[in-house]
């Protein structure tokens, strides 16, 4: 599928802002994985399919996440969550992608996991970093981003659950995990 096919799929389903942020998300996905050596196509297909469920219904969303046993613990936390794991569902059932890495990429894009592929932390990071976004935070890790992929994608993921607990919001437990985990092995490095 060409980049122009994906972008049309894509806009179909979302927002006239959210297909800007899209394509921001998809232009830094692309110069990150040009950088850093990692797959190019792969990170602009799962760029721009990042957000493919983003405005599905919650009740579509809760009903897939327990017809396809996603985890149940999803249920228990914000809504903002379901569209990345729904969203890997949907690209592979309706869109007909089937590549595990893009499909990953998109499936943990809100939460992190430890041991994350290059690609699925390049989704990440663009996510969070794409020209749209303004917020306290982003720039630095913008600006850690040119020279330092590894410290901006942690950086991104402590902001990520400092905001959640600033503002009284449970934090994902996968999200505590993938901090943890790239705290222990930036220690070991």
């Amino acid at each position: 599928m060409n980049r122009e096919e994906a972008l049309q799929k894509v806009k179909e389903q979302i927002t006239e802002k959210r297909y800007i942020h899209t394509i921001g998300v998809m232009e830094t996905a692309i110069q990150l994985a040009t950088k850093y050596g990692a797959n190019v196509e792969k990170a602009e297909i799962a760029a721009i399919f990042h957000d493919y469920a983003k405005f599905r219904s919650k009740e579509e969303m809760k009903q897939i996440i327990v017809e396809e046993n996603m985890d149940p613990n999803l249920l228990l936390f914000h809504s903002e969550l379901w569209h990345a794991p729904v969203g890997a569902f949907l690209v592979e059932k309706e869109v007909g992608i089937n590549d595990r890495e893009i499909l990953d990429a998109i499936r943990y894009h809100t939460s992190g996991r430890p041991e994350m592929s290059m690609l699925e932390k390049i989704v990440y990071l663009a996510d969070y970093i794409e020209p749209g976004r303004a917020f306290p935070g982003v720039d630095e890790v913008r600006e850690l981003a040119e020279v330092n992929f590894e410290r901006a994608f942690l950086q991104a993921v402590k902001n990520t659950i400092m905001f959640l607990i600033r503002n009284n919001r449970a934090v994902f437990p996968l999200s505590f995990e993938t901090y943890n985990s790239y705290c222990i092995n930036m220690e070991a490095d």
